[in-house]
């Protein structure tokens, strides 16, 4: 079987500032945007289908931290074909054409909604595929994709971690708008995600809140998204180590049907490098009396 890694070149990329000054990693792993051939000729939709579970132009919106002296991580394969912010076990039993490994997570609640390690659905609850697809091929692409993404994140943490003494991973992500006028009015801009507390200190989701509050951000926390797997897994605030989550709604910067960039794309982008270059200047300050009180 064709190792999934081949259809990508390269899978991921770290984009490394010249110097790395600042304890912070921006990590975005939804925004692929590279669809294989064999991948779209195996699913029943149309690639523009297929592309609703993506959170197009993360990378971009969040290209300008690299400058401000923070690596920022991307992924190119897309979130339909394997999604990095799930346990690596989240195997949905009604996917593959064989059982699980009996160390799967096969009853989380996200793999009962289709939207497991190998995603069985797109965001809207679209089958990506007309039937069942081969274990094997599922666990090749947590093997030769999910694995060194995880692998090459967790060194960069460690990394960090060991040069300033305490790092701290902001997971960037995007959100559909609520349908309907009246929700999309209601709607926050940005939803900041720590887990309910356990991710990162109070400290730092406070800075980054009031950041967005003052450029007129209607910012919430937790809710609907308090972090996925790489908030939780990341987050050790004990071991110095924090995660931020950071959702972005979609209605400020693309239209949602097209998948196109609006005219708001420019204006948000400035404003997260902005919020971004107060953060990893605060970082070091914000940081370190957090290590020094855990030890």
């Amino acid at each position: 079987m064709r190792d999934a890694a081949q259809d990508f070149s390269p899978p991921f990329t770290i984009f490394e500032p010249a110097p790395h000054s600042a304890p912070v990693v921006f990590n975005v792993p939804h925004a692929g945007r590279v669809y294989p051939k064999s991948f779209c000729d195996e699913s029943c939709l149309d690639p523009a289908s297929l592309r609703r579970s993506e959170d197009a132009y993360v990378d971009r919106l969040f290209a300008g931290v690299v400058g401000l002296g923070a690596p920022l991580m991307v992924a190119h394969f897309p979130r339909a074909y394997l999604d990095l912010n799930r346990e690596p076990g989240e195997l949905d039993p009604r996917l593959f054409t064989e059982k699980p490994p009996a160390h799967a997570n096969t009853r989380s609640p996200r793999v009962a909604g289709g939207l497991g390690t190998i995603p069985r659905v797109v965001g809207n609850g679209q089958n990506i595929y007309p039937g069942r697809i081969p274990l094997e091929e599922g666990l090749l692409r947590v093997e030769t994709l999910y694995r060194p993404y995880h692998e090459a994140l967790r060194q960069r943490l460690a990394e960090t971690r060991t040069r300033f003494g305490a790092a701290l991973l902001v997971d960037c992500h995007s959100m559909p708008a609520p349908m309907g006028s009246a929700l999309s009015a209601a709607a926050p801009d940005i939803v900041l995600g720590d887990r309910f507390g356990m991710s990162c200190a109070p400290a730092i989701i406070d800075f980054v809140e009031k950041a967005f509050r003052v450029r007129g951000y209607n910012v919430v926390r937790n809710r609907p998204y308090a972090g996925g797997y790489i908030t939780e897994h990341y987050g050790s605030p004990a071991a110095a180590r924090h995660a931020l989550q950071i959702e972005i709604n979609r209605s400020l910067y693309m239209d949602e049907q097209s998948l196109e960039p609006t005219g708001g794309f420019a204006c948000l982008a400035s404003d997260l490098t902005e919020v971004a270059d107060q953060l990893v200047h605060a970082a070091q300050g914000l940081l370190m009396p957090l290590r020094n009180a855990a030890e």
